[in-house]
């Protein structure tokens, strides 16, 4: 090997040192948001907290009537259903929790697969004692809620399940766009996919929601914020990545879906990161489903057609409703 190469060598593995340093300076030096005292969209619903297993979780709780509870998509928070939850608390009491490494929930050393986050909503259920619920969740939120009822949980009455996040291996996120492609594919590397976490920006951010809606316009720039500067907590970035690494697990926990015996409604947006065959696999494998598409909604339905997931929310529910009405 020639003096040239040699030198080449050491120059590139010196500059790829360098930049990896630079990511833990960037991240160290990244600013933490405060913890939020009341939310920025309903400050008259209080804020709470609950240990699970010695995980501290942020949750809402608000309205009156059966019990709906809204489960969030992955690196998003209970924000997601800012536009929902006022009109869905004249009908349910409405509770939306952040999922361990989300939000404002704390970011725990664990293994962020599909049963991790199943394991702490069953616990959640279990420390506030809910009975009689709906699960409503979107995302890796719908797949945590058809797991649950899978495994016959003596809580779980209805299930609906929107756009569930349980194909392509846990990597539709990239087909959200072609950053968020090439984002998830560095995202198994070692090194290399921890660098560029950490060197993150807020443009590849926004172009995974971005992509994830129909209209981008439907992502207020606040929540957008928001949500991008609550990855700066300590560990998040970590927890994100463990989860898009453990991603493979969420379409493994279908083959559990035939024990369903529930009411359970499969939601999708139209634009959804899903593929009609893709879909079509839920709707036959979940005994009995009962399956709806949303025209110009995309995977984060609840912000792009908010008011299409609370007509067929409320459509599913009617029985439960009525009956507390009367």
């Amino acid at each position: 090997m020639s003096d040239v190469v040699i030198f080449a060598l050491i120059g590139f593995v010196a500059m790829a040192a360098a930049i990896v340093l630079l990511s833990f300076l960037v991240e160290a030096m990244r600013p933490i948001p405060p913890t939020p005292e009341r939310l920025s969209w309903a400050p008259d619903i209080p804020i709470r907290y609950v240990s699970i297993n010695g995980v501290r979780l942020r949750y809402i709780k608000t309205g009156k009537g059966p019990v709906l509870v809204l489960l969030h998509t992955l690196r998003t928070q209970l924000d997601l259903f800012e536009k929902v939850v006022p009109e869905l608390t004249k009908s349910f009491t409405v509770y939306a929790v952040d999922y361990p490494g989300h939000g404002y929930s704390d970011i725990p050393a664990a293994k962020y697969d599909a049963d991790y986050f199943v394991g702490t909503i069953e616990g959640f259920l279990d420390a506030l004692d809910l009975h009689d619920l709906t699960l409503a969740g979107v995302s890796i939120g719908a797949s945590i809620a058809l797991i649950l009822a899978a495994r016959n949980n003596p809580r779980v009455s209805r299930v609906v399940a929107i756009n569930p996040y349980d194909y392509a291996k846990g990597r539709g996120m990239g087909r959200s766009s072609s950053l968020a492609r090439l984002f998830v594919a560095l995202a198994d590397l070692p090194i290399l996919g921890d660098t560029v976490m950490r060197l993150r920006q807020f443009v590849i951010m926004k172009s995974v929601l971005d992509g994830g809606v129909f209209d981008p316009r439907h992502i207020s720039p606040e929540l957008l914020k928001e949500m991008y500067l609550v990855g700066n907590r300590r560990g998040h970035y970590r927890a994100f990545l463990n989860l898009l690494r453990n991603a493979e697990t969420w379409e493994t926990a279908t083959k559990a879906y035939s024990n369903i015996k529930i009411p359970v409604l499969l939601l999708w947006g139209a634009r959804d990161w899903s593929r009609p065959d893709e879909r079509e696999h839920d709707r036959q494998i979940v005994p009995g489903a009962k399956m709806a598409t949303v025209e110009n909604g995309g995977h984060f339905l609840p912000l792009d057609r908010p008011d299409a997931v609370i007509e067929n929310l409320l459509a599913f529910q009617a029985p439960l409703v009525g009956k507390a009405s009367s």
